[in-house]
């Protein structure tokens, strides 16, 4: 059984700063000891992550930079005998067709212990190859995503020096900051809507539904609340604060669903608000739309409404118990249309927080595990898996069904961010946006924003 502390409230002792690994060799040609794990080698011009392109694992994939996502084509692991491996150790940093002339160009190879496969980081960061003496360049000193890497005569510049960094190749500590946001920056539970203006509302956890709005999704503003004057509707559930409200858009009209609970029980409810502005205040009650009790064996919180490839509108929830579920949606009145209710993901540990996206053909499935609203002592952290049907099934990039534990993490606690989670996704001008929120060390909860990446398999990256 789930024990919910206040979400609003929660604080903890900070966690110990994941360290990261900075590999440096001295002298200029010795090759430094095996790495007992893969790291992330970084460019010191562009901040992005030397990378196998397409995190492609066939031999002969072009080497290029991306930014970091801790994919295993970033993951790498200089060997005591010069060989830099990827993947688990099965691919390996070659110079193509054993060229030693500048501008030769890096893919990755299966390992053959061959010189043209054999490189020494010196002390600068510069990493050299033996056979050649050429250094592991940045083609031009490119900066953006998708710049070609090859051999060039060692200068000391930016392009040719790469700093190691612990958590490459699936370790979270390779995973981006949270990207700049400023002014109103307290948030739990984040969702977004992008209005007609071009200006954003969010809307959070907390008494009466906090909102906040900006124009740039940088700068945020307190907005007041959606139910200022309380919900008494929902005192059946709880007398407390809301949670993990869902904002959406439709027909002229802003679409809130949020969930009343006790601590610690599955007595909840699920319910929808509709306003005409989305401003304070205008929020009309609508009605329950799903609660469950201590028997019901799921709980009726955390949801997110998704319209599917053929215009109908589903609701995923779930928080613990038996996992999240999907239900469909009547889009005349935003309620639960029928008895229908899909299982789409499960976990012996904690689960929660759905959010799904449709892109290219995929419905992928963005859910939260671990432990929420522990302060810098929580362990919450962002998985996803896809489906080409929106009732499942979902699976992950190792293709284990998320109904029976899958999912591929995407974003996890590391250095003096803690615990993110409760994602919800945007598709917005510039791609898509992941909104959530994390902890300080000090326990105190702020909104999270990073652009997401899709590699060449189409999954999901935060960058």
């Amino acid at each position: 059984m789930r024990t919910r502390p206040s979400r609003t409230r929660a604080r903890a002792l900070a966690l110990a700063a994941a360290t990261a690994l900075v590999a440096a060799l001295a002298g200029t040609t010795s090759a430094p000891p095996a790495q007992a794990a893969p790291v992330a080698l970084v460019s010191a011009q562009s901040g992005r992550c030397l990378d196998v392109a397409g995190n492609d694992a066939n031999p002969g994939a072009a080497i290029q930079i991306w930014d970091c996502n801790g994919v295993p084509g970033q993951g790498w692991t200089l060997t005591a005998a010069g060989e830099l491996r990827a993947f688990d150790g099965t691919r390996c940093l070659d110079a193509l067709n054993w060229g030693t002339a500048p501008g030769t160009a890096l893919i990755s190879w299966s390992c053959t212990g061959g010189a043209n496969q054999r490189f020494a980081q010196r002390a600068d960061g510069a990493i050299v190859h033996q056979q050649s003496g050429l250094c592991v360049d940045v083609t031009n000193g490119r900066t953006a995503n998708g710049s070609p890497v090859a051999l060039w005569t060692c200068n000391g510049r930016d392009n040719q020096r790469w700093t190691s960094v612990a958590g490459g190749g699936g370790g979270g500590t390779s995973y981006p900051g949270p990207g700049v946001v400023t002014g109103s920056t307290w948030a739990h539970d984040p969702t977004v809507v992008k209005r007609p203006d071009g200006s954003y509302l969010v809307a959070t956890t907390g008494r009466g539904i906090p909102l906040k709005t900006s124009r740039d999704r940088t700068a945020w503003t307190d907005a007041g609340a959606a139910f200022p004057n309380g919900t008494p509707w929902t005192a059946a559930h709880t007398m407390g604060d809301l949670w993990a409200p869902d904002l959406s858009y439709r027909d002229g009209q802003y679409w809130l669903y949020y969930s009343a609970s006790s601590f610690g029980t599955s007595n909840s409810g699920i319910y929808l608000a509709t306003s005409p502005s989305g401003n304070a205040g205008t929020w009309t009650n609508r009605g329950l739309v799903v609660s469950t009790t201590s028997s019901s064996g799921y709980n009726a919180i955390d949801s997110d409404l998704v319209t599917d490839a053929q215009g109908r509108l589903w609701m995923s929830f779930g928080s613990f118990w038996s996992g999240i579920k999907l239900v469909p949606i009547d889009p005349a009145t935003g309620l639960r249309s029928g008895t229908a209710m899909h299982s789409i993901a499960n976990r012996s540990a904690g689960i929660e927080a759905p959010d799904i996206l449709y892109r290219d053909g995929y419905y992928y499935l963005f859910v939260s595990f671990d432990r929420c609203c522990q302060g810098a002592q929580s362990t919450y952290r962002v998985a996803v898996g896809r489906s080409t049907s929106i009732t499942g099934p979902y699976v992950d990039r190792a293709g284990v069904a998320m109904t029976n534990g899958g999912g591929t993490e995407i974003l996890a606690g590391r250095g003096s961010v803690h615990g993110p989670g409760h994602s919800a996704t945007l598709r917005d001008t510039d791609g898509d946006v992941l909104f959530y929120h994390w902890y300080t060390d000090a326990g105190d909860s702020r909104l999270g924003i990073n652009l997401l990446g899709w590699d060449a398999a189409g999954w999901p990256y935060v960058r």
